[in-house]
């Protein structure tokens, strides 16, 4: 009997052992049932969304052949053909852009408002007022035009003329005022780069002075840089006679005999007449005419011939 019962535990533990084997392999089996199972319900719930999407897709081939009848039918309703249509269509058309030019052209076409039968007529009436209208600005671009190349070409002459006026002018008075001060220095000088809008400066320097400009001069000094400046322009342009009313009044007697020299000397090619109280300017005159008043309220004029009365002294 124990031999028996250590054979029966043997056998035991080897249908133990295969229980365990055959535990293991349904655990497996059961594992891949699951597995299967589960892509068994994956495959199912794919197979549903593809059938849903079919039938989707089966729906919108409906409305799109729907639609393309009707597009059709206004294709042809409107006397275009669609297969000319498509072959003329450009290559980057596009629905978007083609919609929204739709749009744009009936926003355009609701703020023309009601129709204009009269617009036709208007139109013709309004080209030809545009056409005379266009002929006129043309008319007058041409005279500005002209205009324009007029004043340049006055501009041009007025710098050529004005710079050398201003040239001869300065180099006369760069001779005259020294001869008057009796030394010292003065020129002319521009206020401005534009020649056509900038001003002129006097600049007079008298000898042993260093004033900058004519304002900071005196009133003798003033008035001897003007006369400088008058004889200047005279010599460049000299008229028939030049009239100068009590110009030597705030000069001294030395450049009173300055003055009077010059004048002297000018008178040769000029013929001046001048007002002076001043007996040294007297004596360069050949004709003397005074003014008195013997009475109150009543002028008398008295003349003299300066050489008559010369040789009248000499006799």
């Amino acid at each position: 009997m124990a031999k028996e019962i250590e054979q029966l535990l043997v056998q035991r533990a080897e249908v133990e052992g295969l229980m365990k084997q055959a535990r293991d392999v349904m655990t497996d089996i059961e594992q891949q049932l699951q597995k299967l199972e589960e892509s068994r319900s994956q495959v199912e719930q794919e197979h549903e969304e593809a059938r849903n999407l079919l039938e989707q897709t089966r729906i919108n081939w409906q409305e799109q052949k729907v639609r393309r009848q009707t597009i059709e039918e206004q294709v042809i309703e409107a006397g275009f053909e669609l297969k000319t249509l498509i072959q003329e269509m450009p290559e980057e058309a596009s629905i978007e852009a083609w919609q929204s030019m739709v749009e744009e052209l009936e926003g355009k076409i609701h703020r023309l408002g009601p129709i204009n039968l009269a617009a036709i007529d208007e139109f013709e009436q309004e080209s030809e007022r545009k056409e005379y209208l266009d002929a006129q600005n043309a008319d007058l671009v041409e005279a500005l035009e002209t205009l324009e190349g007029a004043i340049s070409k006055i501009d041009r002459e007025t710098r050529t003329r004005f710079s050398n006026t201003f040239d001869q002018v300065n180099v006369k008075l760069k001779e005259l005022f020294p001869r008057l001060f009796g030394g010292g220095h003065a020129y002319l000088e521009l206020t401005g780069d534009d020649i056509l809008e900038a001003g002129v400066t006097v600049m007079a320097r008298p000898p042993g002075k260093r004033n900058s400009t004519i304002h900071l001069l005196s009133g003798g000094e003033k008035a001897l840089t003007a006369v400088a400046m008058v004889f200047a322009i005279f010599e460049l342009n000299p008229a028939p006679f030049c009239m100068l009313d009590e110009v030597d009044a705030p000069l001294d007697d030395a450049n009173v005999g300055r003055y009077s020299q010059l004048v002297k000397e000018m008178s040769d090619r000029i013929q001046f007449i001048f007002i002076t109280h001043n007996k040294v300017t007297m004596e360069i005159a050949d004709h003397l005419t005074g003014v008195t008043m013997s009475e109150p309220g009543v002028s008398r004029l008295v003349a003299v011939d300066v050489e008559e009365a010369v040789e009248l002294a000499a006799v």
